[in-house]
């Protein structure tokens, strides 16, 4: 969670850094070395491309921003290397500040976006591809609960989910059958990838922990 969050706070000041930078520039456009920036802009692409390529299947919030910030560097590097083409045959060098300041958008807008899913972790917010409600229904389905509550769920790291809940059962419910409703959670639960799940058995409403007296 620290790592990620560093991640973010990086790509923060570098894209103020970059923007502080190409600003100014815009106004006041720097003749550069067009071969020079051709031939960095290639090993750039290559590189930071295969990179990108590896985490880009991942569902983690730490590799979501990792390859933010990849892309990052691949869009600078495809810039260079548009700009370094125009600029063996033109002179129109405020193109390079304008792209970098393009690109600097475009990856803030999809960190700061992250950055919101960042904060629902912290908070332990339901996952987005969880759906709660569907979830409650598939547990009271199981025979022999007659009613849940206290259902939480939260993620770890935005790709590792852990549930939490109360089941509420007969009385008279035996053994066996509360193993046999615990599998059954289980198997719910490892359908939705959940990590941990906790289980509580309750026998009769009144019989939850948590009750307020």
């Amino acid at each position: 969670m620290k790592k990620r969050g560093v991640n973010t706070i990086i790509l923060i000041v570098g894209s103020k850094l970059i923007l502080l930078e190409a600003i100014p520039r815009l106004f006041d456009p720097q003749q550069t070395n067009a071969q020079g920036m051709f031939i960095f802009a290639i090993i750039g692409i290559l590189v930071n491309g295969l990179a990108a390529l590896r985490v880009r299947g991942s569902k983690s919030m730490n590799a979501q921003v990792v390859a933010i910030h990849l892309l990052e560097d691949v869009l600078g590097w495809v810039a260079v290397l548009v700009v370094s083409i125009v600029l063996m045959f033109t002179e129109l060098y405020f193109l390079d500040p304008l792209l970098s300041i393009l690109i600097t958008c475009f990856v803030l807008y999809n960190v700061i976006r992250n950055l919101r899913k960042t904060l629902s972790l912290f908070l332990q917010a339901v996952p987005e591809n969880v759906d709660l409600e569907e979830l409650e229904n598939q547990l009271r389905a199981i025979e022999e609960v007659e009613s849940i509550h206290h259902t939480h769920v939260w993620s770890m790291d935005g790709e590792h989910h852990v549930l939490s809940t109360h089941i509420v059962v007969n009385e008279q419910t035996s053994k066996d059958d509360v193993r046999c409703i615990k599998e059954a959670i289980n198997s719910v639960s490892r359908e939705l990838n959940f990590v941990h799940t906790t289980v509580e058995i309750e026998y009769g409403e009144g019989d939850c922990n948590m009750a307020v007296s």
